[in-house]
């Protein structure tokens, strides 16, 4: 198995898309990319700790590719939009790929430059690609927020 954290806006969405895709084995919502350890969901909102709301997918790659959840990740939210997603407005909403290895930063960065090659975003692509930093976990009753509250996955475009 296999780790990708993508940071989309708000993680419930980006969850429950990632989610749906075959081969995806777990996906666990927490924050990365911030100065503070261990941050509440509380002290990410405030916007004091520099973390993104972010979504960790693991992955077994014999049966779905780095690319496709990639493909996934550009079809899921708007790039184009600085430290924002829909009405969520906050650096921990940034466009972000935290990558896990070499090989998935070169992914991600060939990846990010072909679809602005291809002027599919529409304006310029704004989405980082860092190396990934300590994945903290949100508070439980974050994770599979839209199936505990039995509504669907309202807070990203679709496909």
């Amino acid at each position: 198995m296999e780790h990708a954290t993508f940071g989309a806006g708000c993680f419930w969405g980006v969850e429950s898309a990632f989610r749906e895709i075959p081969g995806v084995t777990d996906v666990a919502v927490g924050f990365m990319g911030g100065r503070t350890a261990n941050p509440s969901y509380r002290e990410v909102c405030e916007g004091n700790t520099n973390h993104a709301e972010v979504a960790q997918v693991t992955f077994d790659p014999a049966k779905v590719s780095y690319a496709k959840l990639l493909d996934a990740f550009w079809h899921m939210h708007d790039p184009t939009t600085l430290n924002r997603q829909g009405p969520d407005v906050g650096s921990q909403y940034r466009s972000v790929i935290f990558t896990h290895s070499p090989e998935q930063a070169a992914q991600a960065t060939a990846s990010r430059d072909a679809l602005a090659a291809a002027g599919r975003a529409g304006r310029k692509i704004v989405t980082q690609i860092v190396p990934a930093t300590e994945f903290y976990r949100a508070e439980e009753y974050h994770q599979r927020y839209f199936e505990k509250q039995g509504v669907g996955a309202s807070c990203h475009r679709p496909a």
